[in-house]
């Protein structure tokens, strides 16, 4: 059992990729929240008792997070936690949002009335997952709410959906290797900082799944792009406010 505050999804739970995959999103989003912070160390012994997993799952996820620039790997001292700057962040995010955009463009070309209809059920739970976030940060304010566990799934879900409906492989683990190096649980740290902006998030899908549905492959694109650019201007801006973005090793 993982210690409190860092429980991995049942999906996540059997081991293999889909738990080193887990792991490496959830140390990221620490790191992107102040919970590890920058120039620190990470012991496989600490992650692997507070996720009550063995240690070869974390090191197999320290290494993912080596090659996104996340951490590290120093010998004789481990990993250690390296982040990337706001300017890096920026960058990547526009290249992730002209791939996105092309995959939401061939969605709304090739999406059949069964891909609309996936889309619009994850659209559905998306608005919910937010829905009751907000609704619980209004009347309880947000102290144990910064963790987005149904808002990341729905998310994921609704955008694995039109990655899907997009139809092309090449194209699809492309965008994936960009969510292992900036994973889209990190727009949640900074959304969560404002119900406002969860609410506009909704909006965005809602824009996106009406032109994919009616077939509109430029708005589907346009929409994407802004999409994606607008939530990694906000993941620039709240590493910025939290004075992450400069790597002191």
């Amino acid at each position: 059992m993982s210690a409190p505050g860092h429980r991995l999804s049942s999906s996540a739970r059997p081991g293999g990729g889909a738990l080193v995959d887990q792991l490496a999103q959830d140390i990221q989003a620490r790191i992107a929240r102040g919970e590890l912070r920058i120039g620190s160390r990470l012991r496989q012994e600490s992650l692997a008792h507070d996720y009550g997993v063995s240690r070869t799952p974390i090191r197999e996820a320290l290494r993912k997070l080596q090659a996104g620039g996340v951490v590290v790997l120093v010998r004789h001292r481990g990993a250690i936690v390296q982040g990337q700057t706001p300017r890096q962040i920026r960058e990547a995010y526009v290249v992730r949002a002209e791939v996105e955009g092309l995959a939401a463009r061939l969605a709304a070309d090739r999406a059949g009335a069964e891909d609309v209809s996936r889309l619009i059920d994850a659209e559905k739970l998306f608005r919910a997952a937010a829905e009751e976030f907000v609704a619980m940060a209004k009347s309880a304010g947000r102290d144990g709410l910064m963790r987005g566990g149904a808002w990341d799934e729905a998310n994921n879900r609704f955008h694995d959906t039109l990655i899907d409906a997009a139809g092309n492989d090449r194209l699809s683990r492309t965008i994936r290797a960009f969510h292992r190096t900036l994973p889209r649980n990190l727009t949640w740290t900074a959304l969560s900082d404002e119900p406002r902006l969860i609410e506009e998030n909704v909006r965005q899908h809602e824009g996106i799944r009406e032109a994919i549905e009616r077939h509109d492959a430029a708005a589907a694109r346009r929409r994407m792009i802004d999409h994606v650019g607008r939530a990694g201007e906000l993941v620039a801006e709240w590493f910025e406010r939290h004075d992450l973005g400069e790597t002191p090793i």
